[in-house]
């Protein structure tokens, strides 16, 4: 499993993180979990299981739990870490050292929101 460098997507599954982020945002787990289950469908639209994808890493290569932490590249050049955050379907987060793309990720951020597209579109 790769984690995906720079990105904070909504959780789809009821877990400890998703009633966390509920309490702390004041939105509803329901609302939180369907928000997920959109980002995961929009995520499977553009990368379908067993796709050749090129990897790029920053300071750190795994995570404390072992997973590997990346840049994916698709085929098509297109950076998916990236794709996700402009679409609007996850927020950049940013964790030390791993910054490489910091500033591209808060742009697009920037751009989807002000754009309403994705989960941004929602009221």
């Amino acid at each position: 499993n790769v984690r995906l460098i720079g990105i904070d997507a909504p959780e789809s599954r009821k877990n400890e993180k998703a009633q966390r982020y509920s309490r702390e945002s004041g939105k509803d787990i329901a609302v939180i979990l369907s928000q997920g289950k959109r980002a995961a469908a929009f995520m499977k639209s553009i990368l379908r299981k067993g796709e050749s994808v090129t990897l790029e890493f920053d300071a750190d290569k795994y995570d404390r739990y072992g997973r590997t932490l990346a840049y994916v590249y698709l085929r098509d050049g297109r950076m998916l870490n990236d794709l996700i955050i402009l679409s609007g379907y996850a927020s950049p987060l940013t964790i030390p050292p791993n910054v490489k793309y910091k500033d591209r990720f808060l742009k697009s951020y920037k751009s989807a929101r002000e754009n309403k597209t994705g989960l941004w579109s929602e009221k």
